[in-house]
């Protein structure tokens, strides 16, 4: 049986995407590359939450991305 969700509104993966971003600065303050590299865990939570911004920048219509070029 297949469950329909309702359309969440682009504004909330914006919200996503900052929380996300905090997320990423806040495990790797204060590391310099080597040791980034060498603690699996922040690695792979650092590397998760890229993964998650992306997955969410997917979600933002193309109408306002158009709109918002200046905005990689």
């Amino acid at each position: 049986m297949s469950k329909t969700h309702p359309m969440r509104e682009w504004r909330f993966y914006i919200n996503d995407m900052i929380g996300f971003a905090e997320k990423v600065l806040s495990y790797t303050e204060g590391l310099d590359q080597d040791s980034f590299i060498n603690n699996d865990l922040i690695y792979d939570a650092t590397l998760r939450n890229l993964e998650l911004i992306g997955e969410a920048a997917t979600r933002i219509p193309e109408e306002i991305r158009q709109r918002y070029t200046e905005i990689p």
